[in-house]
């Protein structure tokens, strides 16, 4: 009788328990969805019909750092210029950091959406132009405070130190660096984690992707200034044509690719600018070609370097040009490394996304195609700090199927008919670093 007793009480038990599982499981989720109608959609309207230009995010680090300070962290501000950054201490425990970035872009919005940006605004140059949120910049940090406010009010299910971060100027790749170069991490601790995600058009909205290894790609921007000898167009053998001298170093440096890295190593080298002359009948004396140069590890990085410093300065040599005219490389300050994913801590993550969020969570159906940027690693990379970048999708379903069958182009990011549907990747946003940020913040056992 006693046994059979044990056996009843051992059941209900796990009964209590599987429910209480369950309800956990569920109860963010839902918490998060209630959020979104009474607080965070207004919110992302707001951040979205008010973008700021990198370094100029005056406004939106005060409502971020206002929206934080009611969360019931310790804020401050001015970190790197814009920076925003606040804490939370909730008793013993790994100190993790999550980072937003906070700008916008120089560019006119025609989503039709009908709360679309109507900002103009001056730019570091003094010009005026229209300003959109062409990059998703307003779900992350519309994302930061849903965030802070779950991890507010579920204190008893962590243990440790949030820092949150809103990063000024990630567009024009500065303001992790300048964050850094104001002392972060002198003022406010070393991180033992850090997270941040990007929304992406490319997934579907309320999915999640999380890449084992270089989610975003390093870049460089390299200049070739190409030195030649000026004469009048009729006359050419008078002079050394930098316009011929500088369509061939293009071609040349297309074989760098195609014939020095190894057929799987990703790499990038592209011409984007290409200037001489200024007019039909005159040889000029000089032109300058615009590089940006992308790779997915260091290594990869200075092999290109110095291959495209090689096929510029011996094409000239070809071009029979004196040691003294020789083109010049130049790389300019500001490399940015590649993100790289610490990979135990992702396939940590993926684990507990999986289990918290069902195995159906990540977009099977996406493919790194491209070689974008990211400033994220001057935030993790010296020092180094395990670190998960991952992508939240914001494009419905239907928006793809009806591309794949003739429809309507899923707009890129930056272009001017970016959109991104914000209540699944805000939710989803929310969600995914809630439970990731509890599995890291675990108090010593």
């Amino acid at each position: 009788m006693r046994a059979f007793s044990l056996t009843l009480l051992s059941t209900a038990l796990y009964a209590v328990s599987a429910q209480a599982a369950v309800d956990a499981k569920t109860a963010l989720p839902q918490s998060v969805a209630s959020d979104y109608q009474q607080h965070l959609g207004a919110l992302f309207t707001h951040f979205h019909q008010n973008p700021e230009l990198s370094h100029m995010e005056v406004n939106t680090a005060a409502r971020l750092a206002k929206e934080l300070k009611a969360a019931g962290f310790e804020v401050h501000t001015g970190i790197g210029k814009t920076g925003v950054v606040a804490i939370l201490k909730n008793g013993p425990g790994p100190l993790v950091m999550m980072r937003a970035d906070m700008d916008g872009l120089p560019v006119e919005e025609k989503s039709g959406l009908p709360y679309a940006s109507k900002v103009k605004t001056k730019d570091w140059d003094g010009h005026e132009v229209s300003v959109m949120h062409a990059c998703g910049h307003d779900v992350h940090i519309t994302s930061l405070v849903g965030t802070a406010r779950q991890m507010a009010a579920r204190k008893k299910d962590w243990s440790g130190t949030l820092m949150l971060i809103g990063q000024p100027a990630e567009e024009r790749s500065g303001g992790a660096l300048g964050m850094m170069q104001d002392g972060l991490y002198q003022k406010f601790g070393k991180p033992d984690y850090a997270l941040a995600f990007h929304v992406s058009s490319e997934i579907e909205a309320g999915k999640l992707v999380a890449v084992e290894g270089s989610p975003y790609s390093g870049v460089d921007s390299v200049d070739i200034i190409i030195h030649g000898v000026g004469a009048h167009g009729a006359s050419p053998h008078r002079g050394k044509d930098p316009i011929v001298l500088g369509a061939q170093i293009v071609l040349a440096l297309q074989t760098i690719i195609s014939r020095e890295l190894p057929p799987k190593e990703p790499g990038v080298i592209t011409v984007g600018s290409f200037q001489s002359g200024t007019k039909h009948n005159i040889i000029s004396d000089q032109a300058v070609l615009q590089l940006t140069v992308r790779n997915d590890n260091m290594d990869t990085r200075n092999q290109l370097i110095e291959a495209i410093k090689r096929v510029a300065v011996n094409m000239g040599r070809v071009a029979g040009l004196p040691e003294d005219k020789l083109p010049e490389v130049i790389v300019r300050d500001g490399t940015t490394p590649p993100t790289v994913n610490d990979i135990p801590l992702t396939q940590r993550l993926k684990a507990t996304w999986t289990k918290q969020m069902g195995a159906d969570i990540f977009d099977q159906n996406y493919k790194r195609l491209g070689m974008g940027a990211e400033d994220f690693p001057f935030l993790t990379t010296d020092p180094y700090i395990p670190s998960v970048y991952f992508a939240v999708g914001g494009t419905p379903a239907a928006a793809f199927a009806a591309e794949k069958n003739g429809g309507p182009a899923v707009p890129s990011h930056h272009s001017p008919l970016f959109k991104i549907e914000p209540e699944p990747a805000v939710r989803t946003g929310v969600e995914a670093t809630v439970r990731a940020l509890t599995d890291l913040l675990q108090a010593p056992r």
